[in-house]
């Protein structure tokens, strides 16, 4: 992900300074408040200041180009999201309409620029290219609550080259079309039990090289040393960007999680086996 200079001081400003709508009986959508799209608590401590510092500098133009340069720019501020939000803007159930959101009533999200990383899942290696693909025109940003067993997603479409956020959809988890892997996934994140019995004999490690800081080194691991290699997995909820890759119900799953600021990227392929999700490799 090509990240500007402007990106970097978004990044530096949030992680110093610190998301559901209610039932629509009648025919007609009504207006919704987005406070109460999202009930997770937010922290709101200096919002206004970095609002008005990041603000000063206009969104480049080139941050059309690639989505991931964009969603950067739109997190940073209420101000941005405004301009580039199709208001009223829909909100859906399962498909179903279920309301609209004014600009009065939308609420800033920072979507994950307040972590240190984002997660990211895909079929194969070949879908991992598609965020520096300049000619996607429609991209899915999915908030993945394992609690609430629901999924927001927030659909935007590049109209007259520019990015722009079109509707918000509420669905069931396990209608999701990775409903599969997340099932898993959930239980694998939390139980170090669990993830003992889905390590595969032997994972293929693959890391820096500690005596040579421009090469990679590659080994096993076998389910007895996972303890000491296993890291920690986001639990709660995680996020999902959808760049046009089509999944199917395919039997590897590669998950990953990228950092924001620093740029390191570990990248976790599963495979299912005999009906099994299993910890097939490890990239770090």
């Amino acid at each position: 992900m090509r990240k500007l200079v402007y990106f970097f001081i978004i990044v530096l400003v949030m992680g110093v300074l610190g998301f559901s709508v209610s039932a629509c009986s009648s025919k007609r959508p009504k207006t919704v408040d987005s406070t109460n799209i999202d009930t997770l608590a937010k922290d709101t401590t200096g919002e206004d200041s970095s609002e008005q510092l990041i603000a000063s500098t206009p969104m480049p133009k080139a941050a059309d180009e690639l989505f991931d340069d964009f969603i950067f720019n739109f997190a940073a501020t209420r101000k941005t999201q405004l301009k580039r939000i199709v208001f009223p803007l829909k909100v859906y159930r399962n498909g179903k309409i279920a309301g609209k959101i004014e600009p009065v009533h939308w609420k800033l999200d920072h979507f994950f620029l307040r972590q240190d990383y984002y997660t990211l899942i895909f079929d194969n290696p070949k879908q991992m290219d598609l965020p520096k693909d300049t000619t996607i025109r429609h991209v899915i940003i999915e908030k993945i609550y394992f609690r609430k067993r629901m999924v927001k997603q927030y659909l935007f479409n590049r109209i007259r080259g520019k990015w722009m956020l079109t509707s918000i959809n509420f669905a069931h988890l396990y209608k999701n079309t990775n409903a599969s892997f997340l099932k898993f996934y959930q239980v694998f994140a939390a139980d170090s039990a669990f993830q003992n019995q889905h390590i595969h004999n032997p994972v293929r490690f693959v890391g820096p090289d500690p005596d040579n800081d421009f090469s990679t080194m590659t080994g096993e691991i076998i389910p007895e040393q996972w303890p000491a290699f296993a890291p920690k997995f986001p639990q709660g909820m995680i996020y999902n960007i959808i760049y046009g890759q089509k999944y199917t119900e395919s039997s590897r799953k590669i998950f990953v999680i990228r950092g924001i600021a620093n740029g390191l990227e570990q990248e976790f392929t599963f495979r299912r086996i005999r009906g099994r999700w299993m910890l097939m490799k490890m990239n770090i």
